[in-house]
């Protein structure tokens, strides 16, 4: 998916959600695990109940690659009914890789090629060589850690230079000269809104994929205010708060109110900013 492609999606659902996929076999209702594929059929639910309000799905790889090979199945089926029966939505896969040579290669195949998500969360801490491997897919979008909402972040990314700057902004100034808008975003949490003017100084036109809004408690206004670009700009995800709204039998509708509710925030969001 193009830039231009993500921005038109943006504008006609009135919504920048992505819902994160980050699904716990300990956690989906009782009621499914007599099902087949327990998985599976949470994951198809949720996306059924929740495509109308978001433009995006991210899968966390680790919480399928932790059930071994049934788990890498319900990933590759779970993108595949996404792209079938939501060609629009933008699939990011959260795998927060970063290696070099080879190893990079096969990581952006497994990504790219075999689950042709069009989206990857990339560790940059390794340097250039540890993300070029991705960036030579020029259809695909590198999504590079920069400023993440966990409480450890302050323990390098909000570390000093010489200079004065940040960590992170050194990442920024430095891995944005690797690529352009158009195949790179970042990561930047919403627990830091704080910063968002430091960040948005440096990629002034960058798309930001934003999680810690809900469960974590980040300031949707200050993101809005600080973050938010005249095309919008933001992709903010929410996970637990709409996987888990309800554990009953109608776990799928609590889903989609919870993602309705965010989608009518945002737009009322782009309505003020003049964006639809």
């Amino acid at each position: 998916m193009t830039r231009q492609e993500l921005i038109e999606n943006i504008k006609r659902k009135r919504s920048f959600l992505c819902v994160g996929l980050d699904t716990d076999l300990r956690k989906i209702p009782e009621h499914l695990m007599r099902t087949e594929n327990p998985m599976l059929t949470f994951n198809r639910a949720i996306i059924d109940a929740t495509a109308g309000s978001c433009v995006a799905y991210k899968p966390n790889v680790a919480f399928y690659e932790s059930m071994g090979a049934f788990g890498v199945q319900v990933l590759e089926h779970t993108v595949a009914y996404i792209r079938e029966q939501y060609p629009d939505q933008f699939i990011i896969i959260d795998g927060k890789r970063g290696d070099i040579g080879n190893t990079g290669m096969h990581y952006a195949r497994s990504s790219y090629e075999y689950l042709k998500a069009d989206a990857l969360t990339v560790a940059p801490y390794m340097g250039q060589d540890s993300v070029k491997p991705f960036l030579e897919y020029k259809d695909k979008w590198v999504v590079l850690l920069a400023l993440t909402s966990n409480q450890g972040a302050s323990d390098f990314q909000l570390t000093k230079n010489e200079e004065g700057d940040f960590f992170f902004e050194q990442v920024l100034k430095t891995s944005s000269q690797w690529s352009d808008d158009e195949h790179m975003m970042y990561v930047v949490g919403a627990t830091q809104a704080e910063y968002l003017q430091r960040v948005r100084n440096i990629v002034p036109n960058h798309f930001l994929l934003v999680p810690g809004i809900g469960a974590q408690g980040g300031d949707f206004d200050q993101l809005i205010e600080h973050g938010m670009t005249p095309e919008c700009g933001l992709l903010v995800n929410s996970s637990r708060g709409i996987l888990y709204a309800d554990s009953s039998e109608h776990f799928a509708s609590a889903a989609a109110n919870e993602a309705e509710n965010l989608r009518r925030k945002m737009e009322t969001a782009l309505i003020k900013q003049g964006i639809i």
